[in-house]
């Protein structure tokens, strides 16, 4: 079903940007997954200051980026 144009000349986004909207959503969910996972699998193992605040981030990080990669993929496909 065709996208009508609005009355200030809206259009709908480019494949570029939804992609780029797809990461982004992705890289947010992750993030917040890899603080939950992160935060409960540093502190069974032990950490404590520095060292979990690092290791919670990293988790985060690598979580984010992950589901962000799969998230833009998905998107692109959709284009």
């Amino acid at each position: 079903m065709p996208v009508t144009v609005g009355p200030y000349g809206q259009s709908q986004p480019s494949c570029f940007d939804r992609v780029k909207m797809g990461f982004a959503m992705g890289f947010a969910v992750g993030m917040a997954a890899g603080a939950l996972f992160g935060t409960f699998s540093c502190l069974r193992i032990g950490m404590r200051g520095r060292e979990l605040v690092g290791g919670v981030g990293k988790t985060m990080m690598q979580s984010g980026g992950t589901f962000g990669t799969f998230m833009a993929i998905g998107m692109g496909i959709r284009c």
